[in-house]
């Protein structure tokens, strides 16, 4: 079973990841019986499908997918993963920032794709609380690296109040 980091942990990982091969379509696409991320069109395709089944539900955004297409169904999903494709691509940081903030979801939210050891602190302070490392990483590097910088400056979602506020409370 895969492992990932999730809330300052390192844990096995039961979500399958959801992605098409060369001719699937997101109508034709096998949904699988154990937990699994869907591709957003696999989602917005077959929605009322996947709400009768009695598994759990995510789904994942590719990096020029917004959340503002699953904003009204944030409540059916376990998981929402944020897909880096690159790791030169920061489009997800503004996802998961967006997730957290503007839509108000407090489930997770799970970094996969070319996640990286160097960008999981700003993950974390983007709102995401879970990272699936490529598998050539080590995860216990990666998790150590998450306490790399004791102090914040800026206000972010993981630390509200900017460093000067706080000195003034």
């Amino acid at each position: 079973m895969p492992r990932i980091i999730k809330n300052g942990q390192i844990v096995d990982d039961p979500w399958q990841i959801l992605r098409f091969d060369g001719e699937q379509t997101a109508e034709s696409i096998a949904l699988p019986d154990t937990p699994a991320l869907l591709p957003l069109a696999v989602w917005l395709a077959r929605r009322d499908e996947i709400l009768s089944r009695n598994s759990p539900t995510g789904v994942w955004l590719d990096s020029s997918e917004g959340p503002e297409a699953i904003a009204g169904d944030l409540e059916h999903f376990a998981v929402i993963g944020v897909n880096f494709p690159k790791f030169t691509d920061g489009r997800g940081y503004s996802s998961a920032r967006l997730l957290r903030d503007r839509y108000s979801y407090r489930g997770e939210i799970r970094a996969i794709g070319d996640v990286l050891q160097d960008q999981l602190f700003y993950m974390k302070r983007c709102g995401i609380d879970a990272y699936a490392l490529r598998e050539d990483k080590d995860i216990a590097a990666a998790l150590a690296s998450l306490r790399d910088f004791s102090e914040t400056y800026q206000a972010a979602v993981d630390q509200p109040q900017p460093l000067f506020r706080r000195r003034t409370a």
